[in-house]
Parts: structure tokens; sequence; C-alpha cells
């Protein structure tokens, strides 16, 4: 392996939103440096459940313009008007 051409690898401090610390290793920083978190698991609404996000996908937008057609061919079929005659 050619010397001088990977960046240093050393252990640093992450602490998170609540004030929590984990010491893992990085090529972030410099040794001992401490990596202050602004978003993580504990406060973002994507792993903590608070907020919905837009859906903006494609099928989303047709869903919601044409709603709950089915193309599959397993929808639900009309009941057959009974003949009054047989009963």
């Amino acid at each position: 392996m050619k010397k001088d051409i990977h960046p240093d690898y050393h252990e640093i401090t992450v602490k998170m939103t609540d004030g929590s610390t984990f010491k893992t290793r990085s090529v972030w920083g410099k040794a001992g440096d401490q990596l202050q978190l602004d978003v993580d698991t504990k406060t973002h609404p994507a792993w903590v459940g608070g907020m919905h996000l837009k859906k903006t996908g494609q099928m989303d937008k047709f869903a919601s313009k044409f709603g709950n057609i089915n193309f599959g061919g397993n929808a639900a079929k009309p009941e057959e008007k009974k003949d009054d005659a047989s009963a």
C-alpha cells in the first residue's frame, strides 16, 4: 500500500442532541475532536414519527387524482340483480 495517501483515521467523540456522547473512529477533524450533531435518530421526525412528509411521487399523485382504481382485474364485481319471478 502507498504511504501518505490515506486520511488519518482516529478516535473522535460524537455528541447527540440530548447531550449523550459516544466514541467512534473517523477521518473527520483531528484526534480527540467532538462532533456536535444537530439532527439524530432521537429527534428527527423520520425516526420518531412526529411529522408526516408530503407524498410527491408519481403514484401518489395518480392515486390522489383518480382514487382507488384497480387495474389488476381483482376488482369486486357488482352484484347481479335477481329476477323477482324466480324467487
